[in-house]
């Protein structure tokens, strides 16, 4: 298995060569590519005729990490994938997929290095703004959990209702990052936010984004206001399971357009 080391980690990539556009797979926070396979999140299963680079965040999956809480910081994230890009697909422009975390980390990248994408696809983009600090308190008191009782306290206090549509069609496997490192990424992510409004209105590129309801970690206000913000994006929202079947659609259609 391939890995690419970054300052603090090395990272696990898998890169699907099927010529054509370049893409980059994201994930989201305490998740994986094996992960979202599972969680159905995994919107290039299927994608033919791409170069298709995926990889685990650090601290995710199988990539390392270090216990310190700013290395998982979104803006963080967004170097790192920048480096993979300038490793993997040298001089070119690429088309960005993921969700919440993996939203955020693409929508930083765009704002540092908006020559590098020709299109982004988003899903369930998470709080920002005006709905960060309740989240990022929810974060740290999760992992002041973790380190004061240990994870299984942790995914006890996380167990209740399917709390939208995707989690009612496919089961949370819980987090796939180990529980030394979880309290960590839990810091970072409560230290970082979506770019400024100002920084999103100068991402250019054809956006699509996707949302669902009913999920107050990723609430349907954050799609809208993106959709305010970006000069090019279109919004879907998903209101049943069945409605996420067709994103690996919207997906191959973003891509059909660039080509």
């Amino acid at each position: 298995m391939p890995t690419f080391e970054v300052p603090g980690a090395e990272l696990a990539v898998a890169l699907s060569d099927e010529g054509g556009h370049p893409v980059v797979q994201l994930h989201g926070l305490t998740a994986s590519r094996a992960r979202d396979r599972g969680l159905e999140l995994d919107l290039g299963r299927g994608l033919s005729g791409t170069r298709l680079l995926r990889y685990d965040a650090r601290g995710h999956g199988r990539s390392t990490g270090r216990k310190v809480p700013e290395d998982y910081r979104w803006q963080t994230l967004a170097d790192d994938l920048l480096r993979l890009l300038d490793h993997w697909f040298p001089g070119e422009r690429v088309h960005g997929v993921g969700p919440s975390m993996g939203t955020a980390t693409l929508l930083h990248a765009a704002t540092i290095a908006p020559e590098r994408f020709t299109g982004l696809t988003l899903m369930a983009p998470p709080t920002a703004w005006d709905t960060r600090p309740a989240q990022a308190a929810s974060y740290r008191a999760a992992a002041d959990l973790i380190d004061a009782e240990g994870m299984e306290a942790y995914l006890a206090s996380t167990r209740g209702p399917a709390p939208s549509p995707e989690a009612e069609a496919v089961p949370d496997p819980g987090p796939d990052v180990t529980e030394a490192l979880l309290p960590s990424v839990l810091r970072g992510a409560a230290l970082s936010d979506l770019p400024t409004p100002e920084a999103v209105t100068r991402i250019e590129v054809p956006t699509s984004i996707l949302a669902w309801t009913d999920d107050p970690g990723h609430p349907l206000s954050t799609a809208e206001a993106l959709v305010g913000m970006l000069p090019h994006a279109t919004l879907t929202v998903a209101r049943a399971p069945a409605d996420i079947e067709v994103w690996p659609e919207v997906l191959r259609q973003d891509l059909g357009r660039q080509t």
